[in-house]
């Protein structure tokens, strides 16, 4: 039996999928924002404030492992109605979600971790998405790209581990833009048309890689097109692209390059 943590986004649905063509016994704690698997007969809508509902549910079902896959938003503390245990471990969730939405889930974690609650990686029965090292389009980086692409690694690698950045746009050996909490579609919307840039998604510094993951998919390549961009370079093994065949043809139609770096 295995407890899924599901929040917002189409990988939350991905994952579900794969765990019901494996047959897989399951559950799901619903944490997206407007209850999505709410016709799921196995789907339990709690608050994250009823901590200990959620740990005899994962208990009842003889749970030994759990993982999160999709956006989980932060919730409104000031409406939350708490039980014992929420009382409890409510302190350290609020002082974590004002570092952002995925710190919110590492608090969750660490408490899952005290219950001697194992959490695997979001992509366990996905290792699909996960992209190796290669260019995945017919258009490739030129010299100038590559300098370019560098650049932006050197500047992630001088990140600190509070700093909120997984995702950069890059241009002749430049940084255009930089995402903050409010994410990258945001980030792409501050771009000028026809930017020529290339947009670079990198795992923070300390990222618990089993969430979280940088993401991409059509909606992505969409974004990119619409904002002229080159190309998008992802991190081999440690990102989550969603939707890859639909993405490359998408990418090679509108020349777009993918590298795995």
């Amino acid at each position: 039996m295995i407890g899924l943590f599901l929040g917002d986004t189409d990988f939350s649905e991905t994952v579900l999928n794969r765990i019901k063509k494996l047959n897989k016994k399951y559950f799901i704690i619903d944490f997206s924002k407007n209850n999505k698997f709410k016709n799921d007969k196995n789907s339990h809508r709690i608050s994250i404030g009823k901590f200990g509902k959620i740990i005899n549910i994962i208990k009842e079902r003889k749970s030994k492992k759990v993982l999160f896959a999709g956006k989980i938003t932060k919730p409104k503390f000031s409406s939350l109605r708490l039980d014992l245990k929420g009382i409890y471990y409510m302190p350290s969730i609020i002082k974590a979600a004002k570092l952002g939405d995925a710190a919110i889930i590492k608090s969750i974690i660490k408490i899952l971790n005290n219950e001697n609650i194992k959490v695997i990686s979001s992509i366990f029965f996905n290792p699909e998405l996960a992209l190796k090292t290669g260019n995945y389009t017919k258009l490739k980086p030129n010299s100038d790209d590559i300098k370019s692409i560098k650049k932006g690694i050197t500047y992630f690698n001088k990140l600190n581990s509070l700093d909120h950045v997984q995702a950069i746009i890059v241009k002749n050996n430049t940084i255009l833009a930089i995402e903050d909490r409010h994410g990258t579609k945001k980030m792409l919307s501050k771009l000028q048309k026809k930017s020529k840039g290339i947009l670079i998604k990198l795992p923070k510094k300390k990222q618990d890689l089993r969430m979280d993951l940088p993401t991409i998919g059509l909606h992505t390549l969409k974004d990119c097109k619409k904002y002229g961009l080159k190309g998008i370079v992802l991190k081999s093994k440690k990102n989550i692209f969603l939707d890859k065949a639909k993405c490359i043809n998408f990418a090679d139609k509108n020349k777009i390059f993918i590298k795995i770096i």
